[in-house]
């Protein structure tokens, strides 16, 4: 609008923006709500509906990775075929890696985190009262029930003499226990937590999902681990958004350790040289076109790990995480064709 413009002028620049900045508004309002359902970080509060609430306690956008894990696991069993049941029976234990024992450790997470989210994020469900503790605790209890019953039929389909997806889900419930509650309360360890962090999100899918269609061995166990490091710097990544709260009750976090700067580095070193063993790995196997791939997908990991987290990883930790982490779970996949390939 004209600084010095008529009255008649300045009514018609008015009555023009205001329908733009309504949109613009409503816009803002609708992100910022499927953000508050997703479960990420920026969200604000005012949710009503219980269901809406009791989803995002479960943060639907941590199920990705799980999902994708069991994704690496039918890949690299080398057993996988496409055919009705087949996908139906991976669908079922995306079901169990996702909503159900994800959820279950969302949910667990942030019970026992109800303190500290109330200084870091207190639009969360509980902390703002959206819900209550005996709901709260109600739904831990359904979806780990829910969890383990599915893992069970898993393994009846499978034909498994020992439950082998029943125990990994009942030890990757434990460990989610173990990590959010006293008091082991393993979260309050930079290392330890995370790396329980980084392995469930890829070692135990990956070892759900080559077990439901293949045998799973000592093998994969190990550099699925190995992987399980990248993961322990992504886990630090979201260690970057909770600095001062950690810092008022005395989590140690590795940026509260070691500053932020420095646990960035630790964070992008872990996330690089992991990979690169694994990539060294599928050389030594003589899967070269695989190891060709799976270099080239850490390359640009690299490129945003400069052009953002490393500048500024407090500002930068989400735009990091959403420009390279495509690239790092597409890296999971090349490596877990590899193996099925090589009939590892």
């Amino acid at each position: 609008m004209p600084e010095h413009g008529s009255e008649l002028s300045a009514q018609s620049s008015i009555s023009e923006t205001e329908p733009a900045a309504s949109t613009s508004m409503k816009g803002s309002v609708k992100g910022s709500k499927t953000r508050q359902l997703l479960g990420m970080k920026g969200a604000e509060a005012g949710e009503t509906s219980i269901w809406k609430i009791r989803l995002q306690l479960m943060k639907p956008i941590t199920w990705i990775p799980l999902i994708w894990g069991v994704v690496c696991g039918a890949a690299s069993s080398g057993h996988y075929r496409w055919s009705l049941e087949y996908v139906l029976i991976a669908a079922a234990c995306m079901l169990l890696s996702g909503p159900l024992l994800t959820g279950y450790t969302q949910t667990l997470n942030d019970f026992y985190d109800r303190e500290i989210d109330a200084i870091n994020e207190p639009y969360r469900p509980i902390p703002s009262g959206a819900i209550s503790i005996s709901q709260v605790t109600a739904q831990i209890l359904v979806l780990l029930i829910a969890g383990i019953a599915v893992a069970y039929s898993l393994d009846r389909w499978a034909g498994h003499a020992f439950p082998t997806i029943t125990a990994l889900a009942l030890g990757g419930s434990f460990l989610s226990y173990i990590y959010s509650a006293p008091p082991l309360k393993l979260k309050q360890n930079g290392w330890l937590g995370n790396y329980a962090l980084g392995a469930s999100y890829i070692a135990l899918p990956w070892w759900a999902g080559h077990a439901l269609f293949g045998d799973l061995n000592p093998t994969i166990m190990v550099l699925t681990l190995i992987y399980s490091m990248a993961g322990l710097g992504i886990a630090v990544v979201n260690d970057f958004k909770s600095v001062e709260g950690d810092r008022q009750l005395g989590l140690n976090s590795l940026p509260v350790m070691f500053g932020i700067t420095t646990a960035a580095w630790i964070c992008v070193l872990m996330i690089d040289i992991f990979q690169g063993g694994i990539a060294a790995y599928l050389i030594s196997i003589h899967q070269n076109l695989y190891a060709v791939l799976l270099v080239l997908l850490i390359v640009p990991q690299i490129t945003f790990q400069d052009m953002y987290f490393l500048r500024d990883p407090l500002e930068n930790d989400v735009k990091y995480q959403a420009s390279a982490q495509p690239f790092l779970v597409l890296g999971m996949l090349v490596a877990a064709l590899a193996l099925g390939h090589a009939g590892i």
